[in-house]
């Protein structure tokens, strides 16, 4: 039994330390981004503004592999756009924020 338990610990324990580090510190996610240059996730920049993985994934963010996010999208207050609405965080809208995400 107490081997059971701690099988079952060590599991649960990879399984958290693993979703924790999908971005690992100091490094970075890379998306396509169209003309405007691809689009770098840092997950370290969101983590120094005091979020955690889970405040948008999965609530925002489904982790589906080959999702699509479009300009149109986050616009319309979907995906990154939840937050880049010029209220929480800047507005993804907005000309003069393009360079924050869009690397060239």
């Amino acid at each position: 039994m107490r081997i059971t338990m701690f099988l079952l610990t060590v599991l649960i324990a990879v399984a958290f330390v693993g979703s924790a580090f999908a971005v690992p510190p100091g490094k970075t996610v890379e998306y396509e981004g169209g003309g405007s240059g691809k689009v770098v996730f840092d997950g370290k920049a969101h983590a120094d503004k005091g979020l955690k993985c889970n405040d948008c994934h999965t609530k925002i963010f489904q982790m589906k592999k080959g999702s699509k996010i479009t300009m149109a999208d986050m616009n319309a207050g979907q995906n990154c756009g939840v937050c880049h609405n010029g209220e929480k965080s800047f507005k993804s809208s907005d000309p003069a924020n393009c360079a924050k995400c869009h690397k060239k």
